[in-house]
């Protein structure tokens, strides 16, 4: 991976990725918002029904006192009440008052409001034993009224004339229920409207603060499809910093490699001139030494020119913005290639998706695949297949190559990439073909195996840094 594709893949990470520090910032900031929200929206409604179940006691609690207050022990033993309010006279009106006496810890009612016409409101047995404590104090329950619904109920003890009386009143509390409810209902929809917009509001802020991220990213992304040589666009203060750093680092590489070739061609060319020396000084004279000379001078020369071949690849290999369309190439290989094997009578059957492309120089691509099929052609019967596809989770192109000849033993496949190693002495060659294209796969960081082909031969996959052309040619 060259430094470039490293740096756009931290800036694609950075503002895409789920399990980037910036989105796991801002899905916890998210998570807390929300959680603030609901304790806020729990603890509103909790307060609201505190302070109106407060209000509401004191409504009952003052009618209890009233009672209390106004009631009155006759000569005779009766009570009598001086409560006239409109309600407590209406049939299961909502507004309830009693007064009992206690007897030998058994409650006798002594008067009650009309509203509750024939039911008896009681006291719990902790409510009455509270009120005891605290005589002359409101004590508050839950009870059941007369039509099932519920009651807030303030009880009064008193010892009268050493007699036990609990002064009774109550209200329907489903009103203040209901209101409670309500409070919380819209309580709940202002939150949820208000985190709504909240998250919303993260969402652009954190689209639009990022954009500068996004649109770097995609100039990373441009100049390895090879789209454009250099980041062009204007960024905010924060990023300009990057971005020069970016075109400073692709100047220097760019450098580099110039330098790179510049020097490699120089050894070159410096090597040659006495190697040619030499192959003329040796003649064509016979003998052990003007032979060893030639023998030698031709291995150097191969060898120069197999490094400086390699070093060339890899050069162009971290060439950045290079891209070579598959199609045309396979096209016009396997065009030339039938036409030199016509008398064979081979056929070469090939597809590719279109847009599909190499990235890397097409001199390259058209000697890894040229070497590849003329193998192909000299070893074949007649039948040649090559298939080209592109793996887009790893950016790869897989191409592979196969005809019907009599194939090559598994023990051979390592072999035959040494350099000069040839399948068959008796077939013309220099044994140099799967060596070059191995170590110009290689150069590219690619991969090169062997396989049994389904047409009976020889099946060759490479593995070569691929991509799809936006404009599908």
């Amino acid at each position: 991976m060259t430094p470039l594709q490293w740096i756009g893949r931290v800036v694609s990470r950075l503002t895409h990725s789920r399990n980037s520090l910036v989105g796991r910032l801002i899905r916890l900031a998210s998570a807390w918002f929300i959680f603030s929200l609901v304790i806020t929206g729990i603890a509103l409604t909790m307060y609201f029904h505190e302070a109106a179940l407060q209000r509401f006691q004191l409504n009952v609690g003052q009618i209890a006192n009233n009672l209390y207050a106004g009631t009155n022990i006759e000569s005779d033993g009766s009570v009598s009440t001086p409560i006239s309010d409109a309600r407590s006279t209406l049939l299961y009106s909502g507004l309830y008052w009693q007064v009992t006496e206690v007897v030998n810890g058994q409650p006798v009612v002594k008067d009650s409001s009309r509203s509750l016409w024939h039911v008896t409101m009681t006291i719990p047995p902790d409510a009455l034993a509270e009120a005891r404590h605290k005589p002359g104090e409101p004590v508050y329950y839950n009870e059941v009224g007369p039509q099932n619904q519920q009651l807030r109920v303030a009880a009064i003890f008193s010892v009268i004339q050493q007699r036990n009386f609990v002064f009774m009143a109550g209200e329907d509390r489903n009103p203040m229920d209901k209101d409670v409810r309500t409070f919380g209902l819209v309580t709940a929809l202002a939150l949820l409207i208000l985190a709504i917009g909240s998250l919303l509001s993260i969402f652009f802020q954190v689209r639009i603060g990022l954009r500068p991220l996004f649109d770097l990213t995609g100039e990373i992304a441009g100049i390895q499809r090879g789209e454009q040589q250099r980041v062009v666009k204007t960024y905010p203060a924060e990023i300009t910093p990057v971005a020069g750093q970016i075109n400073a680092f692709l100047d220097d590489a760019q450098e580099m490699m110039e330098r790179q070739r510049m020097h490699v061609g120089n050894l070159a060319h410096a090597l040659k001139t006495p190697l040619s020396v030499l192959l003329t000084a040796a003649g064509d004279a016979d003998g052990a030494l003007p032979e060893t000379v030639r023998k030698q001078t031709e291995t150097m020369r191969g060898q120069v020119d197999h490094h400086l071949r390699r070093a060339r690849a890899a050069a162009r290999a971290q060439t950045l913005g290079e891209r070579t369309p598959v199609e045309p190439v396979l096209d016009e290989l396997a065009v030339m290639l039938e036409q030199v094997f016509q008398d064979k009578g081979v056929i070469i059957d090939w597809r590719a998706p279109d847009g599909l492309a190499f990235r890397g120089e097409r001199q390259d691509f058209q000697e890894i695949a040229g070497n590849l099929l003329e193998n192909a052609c000299i070893w074949c019967k007649r039948r040649i297949r090559i298939t080209a596809e592109f793996i887009e989770d790893e950016q790869v192109l897989n191409l592979a190559i196969e005809d019907d000849g009599p194939g090559l033993d598994e023990s051979r496949f390592e072999d035959v990439l040494k350099r000069g190693a040839r399948l068959d002495e008796s077939v013309p060659g220099t044994g140099l073909g799967l060596s070059i294209v191995d170590e110009l796969v290689r150069a590219y960081g690619g991969q090169l195996k062997f396989e049994r082909a389904a047409l009976g031969g020889l099946k060759v996959k490479i593995r070569l840094p691929g991509m799809m052309e936006m404009d599908g040619r």
